[in-house]
């Protein structure tokens, strides 16, 4: 049971699905005394020169195209070296400085510095597409949407609200995926941590991204137990690292009982750790181990 008043996460088992980041988390949870489960719930494929990548580049490259939305830094990346196959870097890095660039928020922010690209617009957090239109709203001269074609270098599933609403203010929209997410090449350890979670052996749950719950429940489907899947996490804790995340966990009926006050994996595993009395106060049944 949970001893109160003791520091961090008091010994308790916290399950993660991070992938790219997944040691970094298990850090974080154990320097803040918890007890990782860390098992990756994604994998990122970047796609060869599609059609659509194609059309991108060569609307940069000839300025077909007046601004682009970068929503993760991966992809930003992925961009420039897709680009990089089929003329030269400097070349298109050149064009792409003298497009409007907006940054969803510090990741694609700091591709487009190291590229050494001007950025024009950086969303603020929570770094939604309600930002997003927030922001284009405010700054109307500096990216002006009427008659505008501009792209969005999407992730996960298409921001379609995104797309309504820059349609809605006269933009012409171009979303092109330059990489998508599949499951694991091994999907044991997430089987395994599904389990555990199952039999009510982890305490808190970290999400870190909205497609970590979709391929879990996925996953857990697929084992024949996704309704006890779902009843586990209304058992633990729930913690996601923001709004995007959390909005596709309560549509499927999983509650969530903790946001960080910014999006990042720092903040969610320290304030976690920082708010575990209150926390668990939500959950008056769990079953929780000390230290």
């Amino acid at each position: 049971m949970l001893v109160v008043g003791m520091a961090g996460l008091n010994g308790l088992r916290v399950l993660s699905f991070e992938s790219r980041r997944a040691k970094e988390i298990a850090q974080l949870i154990a320097h803040n005394g918890g007890v990782p489960i860390v098992a990756p719930a994604t994998r990122e494929v970047t796609t060869s020169p599609n059609p659509d990548e194609l059309e991108l580049i060569r609307g940069i490259l000839n300025q077909h195209i007046h601004a682009i939305i970068f929503m993760t830094g991966v992809g930003a990346r992925a961009l420039v070296d897709i680009a990089e196959r089929i003329g030269p870097r400097q070349q298109f890095l050149s064009a792409l400085a003298h497009t409007r660039v907006v940054v969803r928020g510090p990741k694609p922010a700091a591709a487009m510095r190291e590229l050494g690209v001007p950025i024009t617009l950086n969303v603020p957090e929570p770094n939604t597409w309600r930002e997003i239109i927030a922001a284009l709203d405010r700054n109307p001269n500096a990216v002006p949407l009427a008659g505008c074609r501009i792209a969005v270098q999407e992730h996960g599933t298409p921001s379609l609200e995104l797309y309504e609403e820059l349609r809605h203010r006269g933009a012409q929209v171009f979303p092109v995926h330059v990489y998508h997410w599949e499951l694991p090449e091994d999907t044991g350890p997430l089987k395994h941590a599904i389990g555990a979670l199952v039999r009510d052996e982890v305490d808190i749950v970290m999400f870190t991204s909205r497609v970590q719950f979709i391929h879990a429940e996925k996953v857990a489907e697929e084992m024949g137990v996704g309704e006890q899947f779902k009843r586990a996490l209304n058992r633990a804790a729930v913690a996601s690292i923001g709004p995007v995340a959390s909005e596709t966990l309560r549509q499927d009926g999983i509650r969530v009982d903790f946001e960080p006050s910014h999006p990042k994996m720092g903040y969610l595993v320290k304030e976690v750790a920082e708010n575990l009395a209150e926390l668990l106060k939500a959950r008056p049944n769990q079953q929780t181990r000390g230290s």
